[in-house]
């Protein structure tokens, strides 16, 4: 997997290289083309030059394929994975010996792709369709060009990737609920994971028979989607940079796309350069928790956060196991989501401290950027482009960690299962 998003992302960069990618003359130096096309490749949405002036059509269109292999790639992935483990580890608790070498057949994998690949190109169509009616009707663009500017935003939405084809992002359309609320079905439909979305179509009736994935997923989206929109409200309803000059309805959708995006979408409605200190740290929390597993969404996961919030819970009432619903959690997952968690928060400290040491701007700018960046979420309060060459190379770094580390290491976990014919003697400790 890391070897594949690496060719795409060497492939991309070599495309984007080329004189006929930029609109202008000369070409896109090397630096540049990289990080476009790791930003691309890892369904980011970074950008240290304006996508819809610097890159011709042909730039654009290679952004644009870019973003629909990474996005159908990982979700492609990482739903294979899921099957796959979920095969293994079910059939291991029943029989070791066959677990071992059970295997997923050709027609299993050949399904899973099919349905993936429906799934999106299903959903980009119909979004791309919506956005393009208003475009050309709300906007006057023209039809060509409507229908353009809608396939983009759509492809771009739906893999979580954030790029957009003008300047400001949504920031003009920020009032409108047709082309906000679409977008941000696209962004939550991308972002739910693939096996949760074909469950919720199979089981939506019947809750309580959701699996542990699903039931996590569902509850954590809906808690950060509310609880995000009650917090932009309080904290930017007066500020007048941001929420302050709309009106009742305006401001309560701007709230809940601006609640939406930071689940790694990276489209921005409002002013982030004018965010008051506790949004952009609330903004942070929403990025680093991301969205679900084997979707297109980044972050560490909200089935990580939602785990570990259960944990919590079962650990304040003394209860000895950690259930959710009717099925009680093993502790290798617990373990699990305990290490995802600390090695997003290890990484995000280690790449702040080196950025402050490489940049002159303020601590919770850094962070923001750099909590951006792991988990391939695309917002910026602007700086993006005055960052030192070093430091974009330490945002290209870090979006091609965001990417493919929380999957990989969570399936190395998964599989790194070593049995033991002793224990050692147990002895407590002092926690806190």
């Amino acid at each position: 997997m890391a070897g594949a998003f690496a060719v795409a992302v060497a492939v991309g960069t070599a495309l984007l290289s080329l004189p006929i990618a930029v609109a202008g003359p000369g070409r896109a130096d090397l630096l540049t083309a990289l990080f476009h096309a790791t930003s691309a490749v890892c369904v980011t949405g970074l950008v240290t030059v304006d996508t819809g002036t610097y890159w011709s059509g042909f730039g654009q269109a290679v952004i644009l394929l870019l973003i629909q292999a990474g996005g159908l790639g990982i979700m492609t992935l990482a739903t294979l994975l899921a099957v796959v483990l979920s095969r293994r580890l079910g059939l291991r608790a029943r029989l070791i010996a066959q677990a071992e070498t059970k295997a997923l057949s050709a027609a299993d994998v050949r399904r899973v792709i099919r349905r993936v690949v429906l799934f999106s190109l299903g959903v980009e169509a119909v979004v791309a369709v919506v956005l393009g009616i208003r475009f050309a009707t709300g906007y006057d663009q023209p039809l060509s060009s409507a229908a353009y500017s809608g396939v983009f935003h759509a492809v771009s939405a739906f893999n979580n990737a954030g790029f957009g084809l003008n300047a400001d992002s949504l920031m003009q359309y920020v009032a409108d609920p047709w082309i906000s609320l679409t977008i941000c079905v696209a962004v939550i439909l991308g972002g739910l994971g693939f096996p949760v979305v074909f469950e919720l179509v199979r089981e939506w009736r019947t809750p309580k028979s959701w699996s542990v994935l699903t039931r996590i997923t569902v509850i954590v989206t809906v808690v950060l989607l509310v609880g995000g929109t009650l917090l932009f409200l309080v904290a930017e309803g007066g500020n007048p940079g941001t929420l302050g000059p709309l009106g009742a309805g305006a401001t309560l959708l701007a709230a809940f796309t601006a609640a939406v995006m930071p689940r790694t979408a990276g489209f921005n409605n409002l002013d982030i350069a004018a965010y008051q200190p506790e949004t952009l740290l609330l903004t942070d929390a929403l990025m680093f928790i991301g969205g679900g597993s084997a979707g297109t969404a980044g972050g560490i996961k909200v089935t990580t956060f939602g785990l570990l919030a259960y944990v919590l819970w079962a650990e304040m009432r003394g209860d000895p196991d950690v259930e959710v619903g009717r099925r009680r959690v093993p502790s290798t997952n617990q373990r699990q989501a305990l290490a995802i968690a600390l090695l997003g928060i290890g990484v995000v400290a280690v790449a702040t401290f080196v950025m402050e040491a490489l940049t002159d701007f303020s601590f919770d700018v850094v962070l923001f950027e750099v909590v951006s960046a792991f988990s391939t979420v695309g917002l910026s309060t602007g700086i993006t482009a005055d960052v030192p060459p070093a430091g974009q190379v330490l945002l290209v770094l870090l979006m091609y960690i965001g990417r493919i580390g929380p999957l990989t290491l969570a399936s190395g976990l998964a599989l790194r299962d070593r049995g033991r014919r002793h224990q050692l003697p147990e002895e407590r400790t002092i926690v806190g």
